[in-house]
């Protein structure tokens, strides 16, 4: 809970100064610069996808070694993920290079006149994402020893330099998008710096021995991990990609513009759960590491409901309300928009469900036939899409592959696996995830509809049915929603708080 509130701290700053920072840049840079940046910055996310996979894998290993209470092992691991980041760095720096020819002669659309101060800015963005991998093995150090803290202040940091960069946008008088882009690859030197001096001096884990700590067999523990993680990442990669190329094929733009919309909506809600899970993913490792397979299942069980409770408090209201709330978003709404962003956000609902679940299954590292049954979930959405819009199928079908398949499988498989490879017990699953989760959405409904059957549509009519649905949560969280170890963790600060008032008295 302190560690998920030190998140949400920093997420709100972030956001506060983001928001600005974003307007103060595209005022300076101009439309057409800063839509240049994002095309150049998107390609350049694209194929440092491949990197992602590697940074799990780095994150639970180091998790899992602290957890074993080795701290050989981590060191080993540490050396192990120095060599192997900067490894694939290398690779990643590679690939962006070779691709770089077609993307700037006929793949991506920039005036001719632009064309060079897009290149600096490719460039640059190349070394960032360089500096990124390779501070990955600091990251992961820093995620397992659940210093959430220290990792918030930095983010601020990060966010306070980036409006820094806005302002000498402002008033450089060289080439706005250049100075731009080569600041903002200094920023990674300048986070990796600080966190390395920062974990050397604080982790024993963080030495530099490599001759030492070299493991082929864990070298080889490692990659066989990031490649089947490799192949569930890859899936959704071509799920979230291909269903937008299928929808746009049948039904045109306007409708990519209605799941752009869902999307973005849908990424704004999910923040407020990925905080808590990155706080809760390193202590269910740990745990595995530790060889205490009763806490982590009890810990997943409750990651898995608290994650979905997240997204069900801000999404639920806004389900209801999804017309004015979009009304007063957007100038115009696309058509199918109010429908996709609603089921945009059960599916992700009830994705939720088993993430923790799945934490837990990466954490016994043998996820070869996970990895496999994962991703056929993953995929199936976009043939089944497909299939519906060419036998006549309407928008609707867009989502409800996703929902079945993707959501409703995708979770089965995964707590399946939960439950064949850590011992999670189904019967404790339902009911202390499941149940629960359905009694609470059930009320909020209900009581989250009342306005909407004697008001009229208003702002004020918005407000009442968020805090009716809160109150519904509330209320059905600490009837039925709870067990009796998860209420006196949630009322443990309040009573510290209460003696501490008394003792003060005294």
């Amino acid at each position: 809970m302190k560690n998920s509130g030190f998140l949400y701290i920093r997420m709100g700053i972030n956001v506060f100064i983001s928001l600005y920072t974003t307007r103060i840049v595209l005022d300076s840079l101009g439309a057409s610069d800063f839509g240049i940046f994002n095309i150049v910055g998107g390609a350049i996310a694209m194929m440092g996808f491949l990197s992602s996979t590697l940074v799990n894998a780095t994150q639970r290993f180091t998790s899992y070694a602290l957890g074993a209470g080795d701290i050989e092992e981590s060191k080993k691991m540490f050396n192990i993920s120095i060599v192997l980041n900067l490894l694939i760095g290398i690779v990643t720096v590679l690939l962006l290079l070779g691709v770089m020819y077609p993307l700037f002669n006929g793949i991506l659309n920039i005036a001719p006149e632009r064309t060079v101060a897009a290149k600096v800015v490719y460039y640059s963005l190349i070394v960032s994402t360089f500096l990124t991998i390779v501070n990955v093995p600091y990251d992961a150090v820093m995620n397992a020893h659940e210093n959430m803290l220290y990792y918030s202040v930095l983010g601020v940091f990060e966010a306070l330099l980036k409006l820094g960069i806005a302002f000498c946008c402002v008033y450089t008088a060289k080439d706005k998008l250049i100075v731009y882009g080569v600041l903002m690859a200094m920023i990674p030197l300048i986070t990796l710096s600080i966190m390395k001096v920062y974990c050397h001096r604080k982790y024993p884990e963080c030495v530099y021995a490599i001759r030492r700590y070299w493991d082929p067999e864990r070298v080889k523990g490692i990659l066989s991990f990031s490649g089947w993680n490799f192949l569930t990442a890859i899936s959704s990669l071509f799920s979230a990609q291909g269903i937008g190329i299928v929808l746009n094929h049948f039904f045109g733009t306007v409708l990519n513009a209605a799941q752009g919309i869902a999307q973005q909506l849908n990424g704004y809600m999910s923040s407020f759960s990925a905080n808590m899970m990155k706080a809760l993913n390193p202590v269910i490792v740990k745990k595995a590491g530790s060889n205490d397979l009763e806490s982590m299942n009890r810990f997943t069980v409750s990651g898995c409901k608290f994650s979905a409770l997240l997204i069900m408090f801000f999404s639920i209201p806004c389900m209801i309300e999804m017309p004015y709330v979009l009304g007063i978003w957007l100038k115009e709404i696309p058509e199918w928009t109010v429908l996709f962003c609603i089921l945009q956000l059960v599916q992700t609902i009830i994705v939720q469900m088993a993430g923790s679940a799945a934490t837990a299954v990466y954490a016994q590292g043998k996820i070869k036939w996970y990895a496999i049954w994962k991703s056929l979930m993953n995929a199936a959405p976009v043939i089944l899409t497909y299939i519906a819009f060419k036998t006549g199928g309407g928008p609707v079908w867009l989502y409800l592959p996703m929902i079945v398949v993707w959501g409703i499988g995708g979770d089965i498989v995964i707590v399946a696996y939960a439950h064949k490879m850590c011992g999670l017990p189904l019967r404790d699953y339902i009911r202390g995830c499941v149940l629960p989760l359905a009694g609470i959405a059930a009320s909020m409904l209900v009581f989250g509809f009342l306005p909407c059957v004697l008001m009229e549509k208003s702002f004020v009519r918005l407000l009442l049915c968020a805090l009716l649905t809160s109150a519904a949560m509330f209320v059905s969280l600490w009837t039925f929603g709870i067990d009796s170890r998860e209420r006196e963790a949630l009322m443990e600060p309040v009573n510290k708080l209460i003696h501490r008032k008394k003792a003060n008295n005294e």
